[in-house]
């Protein structure tokens, strides 16, 4: 029966959560859950509630934890990873420094500064993780749930084409229950078709199974209503400028793009809800809270440990379908091995995948809305950097992806990014091994004394154009 390598397993939401859906699913009854975590009390925590869990239900589970990842990873059929490098320590770095800058972020774990760091934090762990699985066990199937999602993902492509991965997120199955409560149709009953990139794919398709109708026209005339707007402002303003609806809440697509929290102003219009309806580090000052609240508890002691219907996470579903061979569809980040025609050939992009007994079957989307992919190879440009980056150890790349990013842009002069960027390095120093001994470059501003003489230098082609403008503007006539 399969051997499934949990890596991360101290994550008390995710991997409780999967196990749960594990447990609940008949095809995988029998499966030895290996939990791998490098924190030890976390990690026995974990196991004990999973004990309980197959003891109160009869299960035929096996368990067993170790600290070792090698040991987790030895001729596994399945491994999930759920890591975050740094934890809360290295969060609070993400969301604090760029904020003095003015970066202001809501999440912070996928794009912009925080998400970038996180990245760089997390893909000499990833490397590690892949080069174990090379030699311990080259056809086992890799679940990735570590974000950043898409540079994540990436990496992955990047550092091996031989083992098999999938990015999985539940941005696409969430927004699907709220897209039907708008539209008051049962889930089952809406056929669609969503692409794009991680946090940022595009519901292209909308419409009734049972009788063809094309639902975007009353989607998009509801968002027009104050009663539908104010619940997805950002969203619903992207749906109405670029005409399609997005997969990640306010306070997630903010960040991604320019336009809604760069300035007081526009916070005040579009990010006035709480928590992840953009309030400014929502999702850091939650984990902060829950932090504080069970550092020191074991919250899973009192846990009920009924397994009942499985989550509408990904994981247990591929499981199953590859071991029964029963097709199975779904949303999944990928290597864009011709997958969207324009976006770059080797980024994540998140188009639909079936799995079967065979393995990963992404399908073919063609080409996204022109304005749709600008928006994604915004991010993807921002991505490709901070992989180079952190396959590099070039804090140089680092530099350019902060810059590139574009709430940053909108709020950071270079020299400033160039600031922010090496007071994050240094602080995060413990948890980037590849950037040892090195520093952001320095380039200290240059002063222009008054009544500096200039070098002389071949008169500007578009200088003379100006000077033309100049003599007809002093001229007599």
């Amino acid at each position: 029966m399969p051997r499934i390598a949990m890596i991360g397993a101290g994550s008390q939401v995710f991997c409780k959560t999967l196990s749960m859906d594990i447990f609940a699913t008949p095809a995988l009854a029998g499966s030895e859950i290996r939990l791998m975590s490098r924190t030890k009390p976390k990690l026995d925590r974990m196991e004990a509630f999973l004990r309980r869990v197959v003891a109160d239900n009869h299960l035929d589970f096996e368990i067993s934890s170790t600290l070792d990842r090698r040991e987790a990873l030895r001729d596994a059929d399945y491994v999930i990873c759920m890591i975050q490098v740094g934890g809360l320590d290295a969060y609070s770095l993400d969301y604090e420094i760029p904020l003095r800058y003015g970066v202001d972020q809501c999440i912070g774990d996928s794009l912009g500064p925080g998400g970038i760091f996180r990245g760089l934090r997390t893909i000499p762990v990833l490397a590690d993780l892949m080069r174990d699985m090379a030699e311990l066990c080259p056809n086992a199937l890799l679940l990735n749930y570590a974000n950043p999602m898409a540079a994540c993902c990436l990496a992955l492509g990047r550092m091996s084409h031989d083992i098999q991965f999938i990015g999985l997120c539940h941005g696409v199955q969430t927004t699907m229950d709220l897209i039907a409560g708008y539209l008051d149709l049962p889930k089952e009953q809406i056929d669609f078709l969503c692409a794009g990139i991680n946090h940022m794919a595009w519901f292209l398709k909308l419409s009734d199974k049972l009788t063809g109708e094309d639902l975007y026209p009353r989607f998009r005339a509801d968002f027009e209503k104050p009663e539908y707007y104010a619940n997805e402002k950002v969203r619903g303003e992207v749906m109405r400028q670029f005409g399609y609806f997005m997969t990640e809440s306010t306070g997630h697509l903010s960040e991604y793009i320019p336009w809604f929290r760069a300035s007081q102003r526009a916070l005040d219009l579009y990010c006035d809800e709480p928590s992840f309806g953009g309030e400014s580090g929502a999702y850091y000052k939650y984990c902060q809270m829950l932090d504080g609240k069970y550092r020191d508890v074991d919250y899973l002691a009192s846990e009920d440990s009924t397994v009942g219907r499985r989550s509408v996470e990904y994981c247990s579903y591929i499981l199953e379908a590859h071991e029964t061979d029963r097709v199975f569809r779904l949303q999944g980040n990928v290597r864009n091995d011709g997958y969207i025609d324009n976006l770059p050939a080797g980024c994540c992009v998140e188009v639909p995948v079936y799995v079967d007994r065979g393995g990963l079957h992404p399908a073919k989307v063609g080409a996204l809305p022109p304005q749709l992919a600008a928006l994604n190879q915004s991010n993807v440009s921002v991505q490709t950097l901070a992989v180079e980056a952190g396959l590099t150890g070039d804090p140089e790349h680092i530099v350019h992806a902060v810059a590139m990013d574009p709430l940053t842009s909108a709020v950071c002069t270079l020299a400033e990014v160039r600031a922010m960027v090496s007071e994050m390095l240094e602080a995060q120093r413990a948890w980037l091994p590849q950037f040892a001994g090195k520093s952001v470059r320095a380039t200290p501003a240059i002063s222009i004394p008054a009544g500096l003489k200039r070098v002389d230098v071949p008169l500007d082609p578009a200088l003379a154009i100006v000077h033309r403008f100049a003599e007809l503007a002093q001229r007599q006539v």
